[in-house]
């Protein structure tokens, strides 16, 4: 008998969480590079679920999702670079 494994989601840990939070929030208020030292701050294995939970969730990375909210990818890369 073959047995079927289901993968085990990554976990996404409390400081990733609040990090990214963060990193919404400084986009949100025009704060770019406040935003990228919060991205950069989330730990990898942390960072590999939050992108496997956005691809599940929205078929989309971080990147793609944000610069779709800001409708103009122009002014979104200037906002996050």
């Amino acid at each position: 008998m073959t047995k079927q494994t289901t993968p085990v989601p990554q976990r996404i840990s409390l400081m990733a969480s609040g990090e990214l939070r963060d990193a919404l929030t400084a986009i949100e208020h025009g704060k770019g590079p406040a935003a990228v030292a919060a991205l950069m701050a989330i730990d990898p294995v942390s960072w590999q679920a939050i992108e496997q939970r956005l691809t599940a969730v929205i078929g989309s990375d971080l990147r793609s999702l944000l610069l779709g909210m800001a409708g103009d990818s122009d002014a979104a890369a200037t906002a996050i670079g």
